[in-house]
């Protein structure tokens, strides 16, 4: 629990100022293919089937009058085919910049010793900039930026990654002016990498601390936003690996037939992007990284692609290259706004529906199924969360960045049961949600199935409050998880919640309502919130 709590009126209005022009709700993609010269886990995937993966992207995007971004490894940008082929792509408007994966030739032409497998490794130790000390990251940015000024006669503007630590991006940004980056989805443990509980979808700018954290201030904050790529599946990709197992992928990648590969899941993910209502802006990057070969991707890159060529003659989305979109971002959210991803529509039949809610202090997920409700999942955000490999390189072959859980229905769950803090109210029967903004602020209205009572629920910037008007019975929320699930709470009192994790206090207070500790051996609801007069009101 931060030291000072904010009174409720300062909350709305601070949520409010940030929440960007009322005007302009755009929906923006970003089509970005990231390139890599050599690929080792394959001997069928030669250099040239990489290459020709890339020329054939470009190709299907010049015949569309598509822009795109592409970014180069160090060993690609070195090989004159890319070279060639990314100065024709920039004349016609693309965007080229820097794909920060580490590899054998930009290590050695750092005069540095790899000490990788293979050329290119995609071990964390090795394969990214995290496996490196600060001196030799900084090393490794001016080598691979002198480099491709070299060839293309200026800097790069954007640079993606799996994931850049903060002390690599904080060096790029304030040395070389670097506007944008893209970072991977949220995941627990897929290829070794784990990036979880952080601003789910779109924008943020992160802590200088710790690059997977959005920050709270701008004094705290690198100042580049970066933005979360792959278009996960809102609904089903966050269970995709309950209780910590690795999960499977659930994205807009072109390669995946239960995603990106299936025209009908595309046809509903883009019906959603598109028509569902959203707080701020919507964003989704398409794409795919070359290393899954163009006989493999190309049926979901073209239909995907074609999808949006139609929708952007029909004026539903905005394409642009990730540094239009970084520039666009920065004129218009001084902090990190509170923006929202909204689906109604349940492709699989079960009758869900779900709301992401970020904002620069916390991220939250509603899911309904059928005439139930819970908040999925709940994490805190705060800048002073040091990232162990600021200041000491990761010597495994994976990473983990995670930010600061009140509600994880992921981690906390197990297949035989799923952790959530469930809305619990036996005489209600609910309806269909509906979702409206006020003044840059998300309310939600869930009525009942027969009109007489209803709850609102309303998001701000710094908490939510959930209210029930008309009849809806005796009602509370309570957190419920699976046996042995290791949860982060210290202290729970009747206003507030004390949680500890990766050595940082934090909490939440309540505000309107009392909190139960239900805690005791064996028993897997953990606490309950109680309203005060219809009323819960959550500060963070």
């Amino acid at each position: 629990m931060r030291k000072v709590l904010i009174p409720l009126l300062a909350v709305l209005l601070s949520a409010c100022s940030h929440a960007g022009p009322a005007s302009e709700s755009p929906r923006i993609v970003n089509i970005i293919n990231f390139i890599r010269l050599t690929e080792p886990r394959d001997e069928e995937i030669t250099n040239q089937v990489l290459f020709e993966t890339v020329r054939s992207q470009a190709e299907d995007l010049r015949s569309k009058g598509l822009v795109g971004t592409y970014l180069l490894q160090y060993d690609a940008l070195l090989d004159p085919s890319y070279q060639a082929l990314m100065k024709e792509e920039m004349q016609r408007g693309c965007e080229v910049g820097a794909w920060w994966e580490i590899t054998q030739p930009h290590v050695e032409d750092a005069g540095y010793t790899w000490r990788g497998r293979f050329p290119w490794d995609w071990h964390a130790h090795v394969g990214f900039s995290v496996g490196y000390t600060q001196a030799e990251r900084e090393h490794l940015a001016d080598v691979y930026m002198e480099k491709f000024k070299e060839i293309f006669g200026q800097y790069p503007s954007s640079v993606g990654s799996w994931f850049i630590e903060a002390g690599t991006l904080a060096y790029l940004r304030d040395k070389y002016g670097i506007e944008a980056s893209c970072s991977c989805r949220d995941q627990v443990g897929t290829d070794g990498y784990t990036l979880w509980g952080g601003y789910w979808n779109g924008g943020y700018y992160p802590s200088r601390q710790n690059a997977y954290m959005p920050a709270q201030t701008a004094e705290g904050a690198i100042d580049i936003p970066i933005f979360r790529m792959l278009g996960s599946d809102p609904i089903y990709q966050y269970e995709a690996g309950v209780g910590g197992a690795v999960q499977s992928v659930v994205t807009l990648e072109p390669v995946y037939e239960l995603g990106g590969g299936s025209p009908s899941w595309v046809d509903w993910f883009f019906r959603m992007f598109t028509g569902e209502p959203h707080l701020g802006y919507n964003y989704v990057q398409v794409g795919q990284e070359n290393s899954f070969t163009w006989d493999w991707m190309k049926d979901g890159f073209v239909y995907q692609t074609s999808c949006l060529q139609k929708l952007q003659a029909e004026g539903k989305v905005r394409i642009e290259t990730l540094l239009q979109t970084g520039r666009w971002f920065k004129e218009n959210y001084p902090l990190t706004p509170p923006t929202t991803v909204i689906t109604t529509e349940d492709y699989q039949g079960n009758g869900r529906k779900t709301l992401w809610f970020n904002s620069r202090n916390y991220r939250v997920n509603l899911l309904w199924e059928g005439a139930s409700l819970k908040i999925r999942d709940l994490h805190v955000f705060d800048e002073q969360l040091r990232s162990e490999y600021l200041d000491h390189p990761d010597t495994l072959p994976v990473f983990h960045y995670e930010t600061l859980p009140l509600v994880d229905g992921c981690l906390w769950s197990t297949a035989d049961k799923m952790a959530g803090l469930h809305l619990v109210a036996p005489d209600f029967d609910g309806g269909d949600p509906a979702f409206s903004e006020k003044d840059g602020c998300q309310v939600v209205t869930w009525p009942s199935a027969d009109g007489k009572g209803r709850f609102v629920l309303s998001f701000t910037e710094d908490g939510f409050e959930v209210a029930s008007k008309g009849n809806v019975g005796k009602w509370c929320m309570e957190l419920s998880v699976a046996p042995g699930a290791k949860l982060p709470f210290t202290e729970i009192t009747g206003d507030a919640l004390h949680a500890r994790y990766q050595g940082l206090d934090y909490g939440v207070k309540l505000d309107k309502g009392s909190m139960e500790d239900l805690r005791s051996e064996g028993v897997e609801t953990v606490f309950r919130l109680v309203p005060d007069k219809g009323r819960l009101r959550v500060e963070i």
